[in-house]
C-alpha cells in the first residue's frame, strides 16, 4: 500500500473513466460523477503523490471572491459560495462533515490610476447585474471604513465582504475524496507516462502507468494541474498551460491592526489579507514571471526584502514592524492564452476532456467546473451552468475569454 492507502496499481483493467490527477479538480470530478444518481460507471484517479505535498491544492491561499469582470466566473463563484455553505448536506447529513463557512473579511481592489479606475466600473456593473455586493469607495470612504491605509495616490477601492473571502476547501477536497472512495471510487498512487489512440488518432484507448500496465479507458480527464501540458502532450495536444511559481508568506504585526483586512490588492500587484486574529497572509510573484520546473518550490528570499515587505509598510504603516513566521511557494497552473479555465473535449480527440489552466482561480471555481466535467461525461452536455466559453477551440482559434480580474 501506499500513501493515504492508496494501493499503487489499480485492481482493473479497464474504467470507464480515468482521472489524471488526484487534486482538488480530479476529486471533485470523481465526487460529482458519483453523485450522479445517472451514472454507474467505474472510476479510477491517479495521482502521483498521494501526499498531495506540492500539489496547488495544497499550497493554496484558499479564497473565494465575487469581483470577476466575467459574468460567468462570477456564476461560478457564486455557486462556490452556496454549495459550501451547505456542504454537510451534499455530503449526506453525515455529522462527521465540519460546517463550513467563508469568512467574509471581502476582497478590496485598489486603483491608482484613471485607467484601472474605469475597469473596476465596468467590472461593478457587470458584478451588479449578476447580484453580487460589490461597492465602489472613494479614498474618504476607504479611510473611514479602514483607516490604517495608507492611501496617497490612490483613486477609487472596489469591495464587496459578501460571500467573498476564506473559506476552508482543504476540508471539502478531503471530504469529496473520503466519499467518493466509499462510493466505489478507485485511487492509485502512480503515474501516467503515456497514453495510446486509435487508428485515427480521435480517441484515447488506453493510459500507460510508470508501473508497466496499460489500463484501458472510456474517457479520460486531464486534471493534472501545473503539469496540464505534458499530459495533454501525451494524447498529442498542445496546451499553453505552464508552472508559474507563487510566494505565500505569513506574518505577524507589532501592532495589530483594529479591525480585520480584506484581501487587498495593491496596485503594485501585492496582496495582504487577514490570516488569524493576529496574523496576515502576504502574497506575491517575481517580475518577470516565467515558467518554472514543476518540482522548484525555491523560495525567493530577496523579494520578500526588496519588494513586497517595503510595498506593504507604504500601503498599511503598521508593517513596518512585523515578523515571518511561515512561508511557502506554490504553482499557479497559468494559462498563457488569457488566465482562464481550459475544460471540456478536445475538438478531435473526443474522450480526452480538459480540466486546466485556472489560473489561480481553481480551488474557488472546482466545485461548478467539477459539477460541469460530470455532466459532460454522463448525458454529453451540461446541465446547469454553461461553461462551453471555456472550451479548447478557444485555443485552437487564438480567441481569449478576457477577464480582466486577475490576481
Amino acid at each position: 500500500m501506499a500513501t493515504r492507502g492508496y494501493a499503487t496499481v489499480p485492481s482493473k483493467a479497464s474504467y470507464d473513466v480515468v482521472i489524471v490527477g488526484g487534486a482538488v479538480m480530479g476529486a471533485s470530478t470523481a465526487w460529482f460523477l458519483t453523485a450522479n444518481p445517472d451514472f454507474n460507471g467505474t472510476v479510477l484517479v491517479i495521482e502521483r503523490d498521494a501526499s498531495y505535498a506540492k500539489s496547488s491544492t495544497a499550497r493554496t491561499n484558499s479564497c473565494i471572491r465575487q469581483q470577476f469582470s466575467n459574468e460567468l466566473n462570477i456564476r461560478i463563484s457564486q455557486f462556490t459560495a452556496e454549495y459550501v455553505k451547505d456542504f454537510r448536506q451534499h455530503m449526506g447529513g453525515d455529522a462527521r462533515v465540519p460546517e463550513i463557512r467563508i469568512q467574509n473579511y471581502g476582497y478590496l481592489y485598489l486603483a491608482d490610476t484613471d485607467e484601472f479606475s474605469e475597469v473596476l466600473r465596468a467590472n461593478h456593473a457587470v458584478q451588479a447585474a449578476a447580484g453580487t455586493g460589490t461597492r465602489l469607495l472613494t479614498p474618504d470612504e476607504i479611510r473611514r471604513d479602514y483607516p490604517f491605509f495608507s492611501l496617497d495616490g490612490i483613486l477609487l477601492g472596489s469591495i464587496n465582504t459578501e460571500n467573498e473571502g476564506y473559506w476552508d476547501g482543504g476540508t471539502v477536497f478531503d471530504w469529496w475524496r473520503r466519499s467518493s472512495q466509499s462510493s466505489g471510487v478507485e485511487y492509485v498512487e502512480n503515474e501516467v507516462v503515456a497514453m495510446d489512440s486509435n487508428a485515427g488518432g480521435s480517441r484515447i484507448t488506453g493510459v500507460q502507468l510508470a508501473s508497466g500496465e496499460t489500463i484501458r479507458c472510456g474517457s479520460v480527464v486531464n486534471a493534472s494541474g501545473p503539469r496540464a501540458a505534458h499530459t495533454a502532450a501525451m494524447a498529442g495536444i498542445d496546451l499553453p498551460v505552464e508552472p508559474r511559481k507563487r510566494y505565500t508568506w505569513v506574518f505577524t504585526a507589532e501592532r495589530p491592526l483594529e479591525r480585520e483586512l480584506p484581501l487587498t490588492i495593491d496596485p503594485s500587484g501585492i496582496h495582504v489579507r487577514q490570516d488569524g486574529p493576529t496574523s496576515y497572509l502576504a502574497g506575491g510573484r517575481s517580475d518577470p514571471d516565467p515558467p518554472v520546473d514543476p518540482e522548484d518550490f525555491t523560495m525567493d528570499h530577496g523579494l520578500w526584502e526588496d519588494h513586497v515587505w517595503p510595498v506593504l509598510a507604504d500601503r498599511i504603516p503598521r508593517f513596518e514592524a512585523i515578523r515571518v513566521v511561515s512561508e511557502w511557494a506554490g504553482h499557479y497552473a497559468h494559462n498563457v492564452l488569457d488566465q482562464n479555465a481550459v475544460i471540456g473535449p478536445h475538438p478531435e480527440v473526443g474522450n480526452f476532456l480538459f480540466l486546466n489552466g485556472f489560473s489561480g482561480h481553481g480551488l474557488q471555481q472546482s466545485p461548478a467546473m467539477g459539477r460541469g466535467t460530470a455532466e459532460l461525461l454522463v448525458y454529453g452536455d451540461y446541465r446547469t451552468l454553461d461553461l462551453s466559453p471555456f472550451h479548447y477551440d478557444r485555443i485552437v482559434n487564438n480567441r481569449p475569454m478576457t477577464e480582466r480580474a486577475v490576481i
